[in-house]
């Protein structure tokens, strides 16, 4: 009797739902409570806290009606084998204008083409009421409806001219590769993933957003002698305008080697008055580099995406795979889908893993800023982006735990004011 793959998937997507809505749940009753917390009273403003709080609530009564709706089309699209009904359809939709749809690329194409219309299609309401309702409500939407699909239409382009030679060189990697199959896998998205990092923030980037030098001054300095002295290879210093799009702040760095660039929110410039506090927060971000955190994680995806295709090859072949999910062909990019599918549970485990490795790499990186002497100025950096993005303030511990890559603020300034009491 062959294994029911179909209900087994949906039954754990059902399961997990049902799992996260009581951690959702859990975090709804937290973001109810009347105070704040005990480490934050006095800290954070009354006015701000209030502010936080409807925010925040809003969010999770608009993701309670997301997670419904989605965990219902994509239980129904599977059960009523609306995969391969689409596929079949895709091939018939390639004959009539001429094309072979026994080519499996063209049929692939087609296929992700109507698969990236209907995406489009169902996640735009969405969209729409999150950033131009919540979002405008609380008072952190800059954009217009204009700059939304414009932006929309860009990053439709860009799927469609880096899509197709990326999904046509996995087809014939699959269908060459032989016993190495995995590893030629995993070597090209290696590869690919170094050319997007390279080409990202070069072409792509800068369609969406303007980024400009920062300008000579103490802040610009402060950085550049922040980074000097970890030996950090700075060769540019970029303001991106985040503020046409939104008022919520950050700041990263990127680039290879003896290549490295920092990138600062206009946003982040304008609510940290104190030039000290985004000083800190620069030193928060080099913590991760001189603490190689950025080159942990990068090979732990990588031993993750080999693993992964490894298993790709053991069950690509597997007939009755396809079969429980109402398909009579074994197409790659199908196969590639049913295998996600099929992994979710170890997904799930490896995701709340990876979550508890980045909390403790942020504490580290909190630890690295204080012993540079930014104690006071990180502290209060991290408070003033607390209030500044309505950040949950008060959270549950079991969703904080399973959700968040973050330590929320009370564990984070917790942890700084330990540090501090062990120091004197």
């Amino acid at each position: 009797m062959a294994f029911p793959y179909l209900e087994a998937v949906v039954g754990f997507m059902i399961f997990m739902y049902i799992f996260e809505t009581y951690l959702d749940v859990r975090q709804h009753v937290a973001l109810k409570l009347p105070t704040l917390p005990k480490t934050l009273e006095g800290v954070i403003s009354e006015e701000k806290f209030k502010k936080s709080r409807a925010y925040s609530l809003d969010k999770s009564n608009f993701h309670f009606l997301h997670g419904f709706v989605t965990i219902l089309m994509d239980a129904a699209i599977l059960l009523y084998g609306v995969l391969p009904w689409f596929w079949k359809k895709s091939g018939d939709t390639l004959e009539s204008i001429g094309l072979d749809s026994e080519n499996e690329i063209y049929h692939t194409l087609a296929f992700l083409a109507g698969v990236m219309i209907w995406s489009q299609l169902t996640d735009l309401p969405f969209s729409l009421y999150s950033t131009f309702v919540i979002e405008e409500r609380h008072g952190f939407n800059k954009q217009t409806i204009l700059l939304f699909f414009r932006d929309m239409i860009k990053g439709m382009f860009l799927a469609v001219v880096i899509g197709p030679p990326v999904v046509a060189a996995i087809i014939l990697i699959v269908q060459k590769g032989g016993p190495y199959l995995a590893i030629y896998l995993w070597g090209f998205m290696f590869v690919l993933s170094l050319v997007m990092m390279t080409i990202y923030p070069v072409l792509i980037a800068p369609l969406f957003n303007k980024f400009t030098p920062l300008p000579d001054g103490t802040l610009r300095s402060k950085i550049e002698n922040l980074a000097s002295s970890l030996s950090f290879p700075l060769k540019k210093l970029f303001v991106v305008d985040g503020s046409t799009r939104s008022s919520h702040s950050n700041a990263y760095m990127y680039g290879f080697f003896k290549n490295k660039r920092i990138v600062l929110y206009d946003t982040l410039i304008q609510q940290c008055k104190n030039e000290e506090e985004v000083v800190a927060v620069i030193a928060h971000e080099l913590g991760h580099w001189k603490l190689n955190h950025t080159m942990y994680s990068f090979i732990a995806v990588q031993v993750l995406t080999l693993l992964q295709f490894g298993g790709y090859t053991l069950v690509k072949n597997s007939k009755d795979l396809f079969l429980s999910f109402g398909f009579d062909t074994q197409p790659v990019l199908i196969g590639l889908i049913l295998f996600q599918h099929t992994i979710q549970p170890i997904q799930h485990l490896v995701s709340f893993g990876l979550n508890l490795v980045s909390r403790a790499f942020e504490f580290q990186a909190d630890a690295f800023a204080k012993k540079l002497g930014y104690s006071k100025p990180l502290r209060d950096g991290l408070v003033k982006l607390q209030e500044e993005n309505l950040s949950a303030m008060n959270t549950d511990p079991w969703y904080s735990a399973y959700h968040y890559s973050h330590p929320p603020l009370v564990e984070r300034l917790a942890a700084i004011d330990e540090a501090d009491k062990k120091a004197d």
